[in-house]
C-alpha cells in the first residue's frame, strides 16, 4: 500500500501537472510555492474573464474559500462546470464554513453545481457540510468538534458515499474515505498548525497529485496527506528549534525533497 502512494510523488514530478488554484490571498504564495515544491506548476486566474478558459489547459482545479467575495464565488462555480465538462479533477476546500451565512451558501452553490474529486476540510467543517451540529472558530477547527477517530471515520464514509468524492478530514490524524475504504493516517507535528495556511497548502498538493493520477483521487488524497504530515515532522526536526518562520521554510525544504523512500519508510498509515 505504501509503495503505490509514494510512486505517485515520481508521477508528479515526471507529468509537472498545471493546477489551477482559486484561492485565497492570505496563503496563495504558500500554496504556489508548495505545488512547485512536490513537482507541479499552479496558475491562480480569478477573474471570470479567464477562469473558466484556465481551468480547461490545466490538469486539475482547486478551490478554497478562505479569503471568500462575491466576485471570486462565480468564478469558482464556472472554472468548476469547465472542470467538469473537461473531465479535470475538482479538489474544493470549504473554509469557514459554518462562519457565515456566505460562506454556507457558496458551499451549497458548489456542491449543487460541481461533481468533486476530493472535498477536504477540518472536523468543524466537513460536520457542517455533512449537516450534523458543528462549533466554528472563524477558519479553524473548534475544539468543541472534537470526536474519535472512530466517529470521524462513519462522518466520511457517509458524507463520501452522499457526495460522490473523496472526502479528508485534517488535523491531528487525517481521516480519508472514498465511501468503502477509509484510512487514518498520524503523521505531522503540532507546529504545523501554528503557522498560517497548512491546511491550504494540503488542499493544493491534493490538486497536484489528482493532476497527475486523474484517475485515483483517494490515493492521491492520501499522497498528499502523507507527503504534509511527514514533511512537517522534517521540518521540525530539521529546524524547529529555531522559531516558526525557519520551521516554515524548512517545510517546503522537506516537501521539495521527498521521494518514495522517505514516505515509506515514515509514513504511519491504517486502514481505518
Amino acid at each position: 500500500m505504501k509503495a503505490s502512494y509514494g510512486a505517485l510523488i515520481e508521477t508528479v514530478r515526471a507529468k509537472n501537472p498545471l493546477i489551477h488554484h482559486i484561492t485565497n490571498y492570505v496563503t496563495v504564495n504558500d500554496c504556489a510555492n508548495i505545488t512547485l515544491a512536490i513537482g507541479a506548476s499552479p496558475v491562480m486566474a480569478d477573474d471570470i474573464g479567464e477562469a473558466a478558459d484556465i481551468t480547461r489547459i490545466s490538469s486539475a482545479l482547486v478551490i478554497n474559500m478562505g479569503t471568500l467575495n462575491e466576485r471570486t464565488i462565480i468564478s469558482m462555480l464556472e472554472s468548476g462546470k469547465s472542470a467538469n465538462a473537461a473531465g479535470i479533477p475538482v479538489v474544493f476546500d470549504p473554509v469557514g464554513v459554518g462562519a457565515s451565512g456566505l460562506r454556507n451558501r457558496t458551499v451549497v452553490s458548489v456542491l449543487d453545481a460541481v461533481n468533486l474529486g476530493v472535498l477536504r476540510g477540518n472536523i468543524s467543517e466537513i460536520k457542517q457540510v455533512a449537516g450534523m451540529q458543528s462549533a466554528t472558530k472563524g477558519v479553524d477547527a473548534s475544539r468543541d468538534d472534537r470526536i474519535s477517530t472512530g466517529d470521524a471515520v462513519a462522518i466520511a464514509k457517509k458524507l463520501s458515499s452522499d457526495l460522490g468524492c473523496v472526502v479528508a478530514i485534517t488535523g491531528a490524524a487525517d481521516i480519508i474515505s472514498d465511501g468503502q475504504r477509509a484510512v487514518c493516517i498520524e503523521n505531522g507535528h503540532p507546529m504545523l498548525s501554528d503557522i498560517t495556511g497548512t491546511g491550504c497548502m494540503c488542499s493544493s498538493l491534493m490538486g497536484a497529485f489528482c493532476g497527475a493520477a486523474p484517475d485515483a483521487p483517494f490515493e492521491a488524497a492520501v499522497t498528499a496527506l502523507l507527503t504534509m504530515g511527514i514533511a512537517g515532522e522534517l521540518a521540525f526536526e530539521a529546524a524547529g528549534g529555531k522559531g516558526l518562520g525557519s520551521f516554515r521554510a524548512a517545510l517546503h525544504d522537506a516537501v521539495s525533497r521527498m521521494d518514495a523512500q522517505t514516505l515509506m519508510r515514515r509514513a504511519k498509515i491504517y486502514e481505518a
